[in-house]
């Protein structure tokens, strides 16, 4: 009877790994083994599975976080486990509470961290596809749960995933439709000997909380509650992971990256419907950072509320770690560093035939390309970070400079010069992004070039010029 049930079980996992492509022949899989009944299951689930239809190569690997007097007793439990499967098996002994001590974090916040920390390097050790986990259908409810009373949004309400991707790696849950009970009843029936971690009977962590008080008073009101949180994990999942295509085809469409920063104009991101705005900013503050709180709900909301509101004035909002979100002209961008602060910088080009300028400072490069007046002519329409001059007429050496306060250039079509800010302001460039503009200017000191907005009227390519220089000024990573 137990021989079937076991059989049951591989093939309710089988079935799972076949819809989530969670592994093909000859991968190999690191199984987290704690010693408990979810974790040993896993293992000979796995194992049942490898030596009956599926060739796979397991790893086992078991980590004792030194906390309990039982855990020398459990990592040799896992170790004589393991060689009754002929299963290698890895195991660490990590000093977690030192590890508290230098992160600040939480007991088991900083035991999690550590655990990953080996499963991960036991898995580029040994080349491994996968890494897989034992949580199971309760500890899914138990999730969706916690996610709930903390005011999550769909995303944290679809829980955890049966298969996901993390730092490269795939992280694969084959139990998580499959209750506590029944791999408990699986190992009780097969003699599968496993350990029983007393701390989970303690209240005073959070999960241990919701599993030993807050699930129990809910069943009194709906007797399959945990079956209903695995049922809208299940439904929030899904609708999840299709409003994250549907972002990822909007960022496609309307994001563009511009000098470091990524922006796209406010009139297209009003036409969008109210979750997509939402899943928009949320998909660009994940980009610029790995820290899963920049991207909270208030955050989010302060962004989109900034953009659609009435009044188009120009604002910047600190959104904490380093990234900030400005509107301007109706163009809203997101960057890692705070906007407004300029670099002073001055380089200098004795000749046309001076090598690639890199202008470190602002991350772009000025390039110098000589050509015949035959070639080019001034009535010939340049890309806007692209000018020609007549060589012969330009004095040299070029400056290449930062905006300074009280610039001037005489630009074409203007009688007298014009300041440099007031041409800034009609081109409507935004604020935060005249620092990465450099002043191009002659031996005189006239501003000869702004690129990417104007020019001057100095050394005009003419019918008769013979020499002509071109400029142009490209990012450094496409130089």
């Amino acid at each position: 009877m137990e021989q079937d049930y076991l059989k049951s079980l591989v093939t309710h996992v089988e079935d799972t790994a076949e819809e989530h492509g969670l592994w093909s022949p000859g991968d190999i899989i690191i199984v987290a083994v704690s010693g408990g009944p979810d974790s040993v299951a896993l293992l000979h689930v796995l194992h049942a599975i490898s030596m009956k239809s599926v060739p796979l190569k397991l790893v086992c690997a078991h980590v004792h976080h030194g906390f309990r007097r039982e855990s020398d007793d459990e990592a040799e439990m896992v170790r004589g486990l393991a060689a009754s499967l002929g299963v290698p098996v890895e195991t660490a002994l990590i000093d977690v509470p030192a590890y508290m001590e230098e992160s600040g974090k939480g007991k088991q916040e900083a035991a999690r961290d550590k655990r990953y920390e080996f499963l991960f390097a036991t898995a580029e050790k040994y080349g491994a596809s996968s890494i897989a986990l034992a949580h199971h259908a309760d500890d899914q409810a138990e999730t969706v749960l916690m996610r709930l009373l903390r005011g999550s949004g769909p995303s944290g309400l679809a829980g955890m995933k049966i298969k996901r991707f993390y730092k490269n790696m795939k992280l694969i849950r084959p139990f998580l439709r499959i209750n506590k009970t029944d791999l408990i009843r699986l190992c009780d029936g097969r003699g599968y000997p496993y350990a029983v971690d007393s701390s989970n009977l303690q209240t005073k962590y959070h999960r241990n909380a919701i599993r030993l008080e807050v699930l129990p008073f809910l069943e009194k009101y709906n007797g399959r509650i945990s079956s209903s949180l695995n049922q809208l994990a299940e439904v929030a999942g899904v609708e999840d992971d299709y409003m994250e295509l549907a972002a990822e085809d909007v960022y496609r469409s309307l994001v563009r990256e511009i000098d470091g920063r990524l922006a796209f104009d406010a009139p297209s991101f009003l036409g969008l419907h109210v979750a997509l705005q939402r899943r928009l900013i949320k998909l660009i503050l994940n980009y610029l950072s790995s820290d899963p709180e920049i991207a909270d709900f208030t955050k989010i909301e302060l962004v989109r509320r900034g953009i659609t509101r009435e009044d188009r004035r120009n604002w910047s909002l600190d959104l904490g770690g380093g990234l900030t979100c400005v509107c301007e002209y109706g163009q809203v961008s997101f960057l890692s560093q705070s906007p407004g602060g300029q670099e002073n910088y001055i380089y200098r080009l004795h000749s046309p035939d001076e090598p690639d300028l890199v202008l470190t400072e602002i991350g772009k490069v000025l390039k110098l390309e000589r050509m015949d007046g035959k070639e080019a002519r001034g009535g010939e329409k340049l890309p806007p970070g692209e000018a020609s001059f007549d060589a012969d007429r330009l004095v040299f050496p070029l400056t290449v400079r930062c905006r300074q306060p009280g610039d001037r250039m005489k630009i074409m079509g203007l009688n007298g010069s014009k300041k440099v800010k007031d041409i800034f302001i009609d081109e409507k460039i935004p604020p935060s992004v005249r620092s990465f503009i450099p002043m191009i200017c002659d031996g005189s000191g006239s501003i000869i070039w702004i690129p990417g907005v104007r020019r001057s009227v100095h050394a005009v390519v003419g019918r008769h010029t013979t020499n002509i220089l071109r400029m142009r000024l490209v990012d450094a990573e496409k130089a």
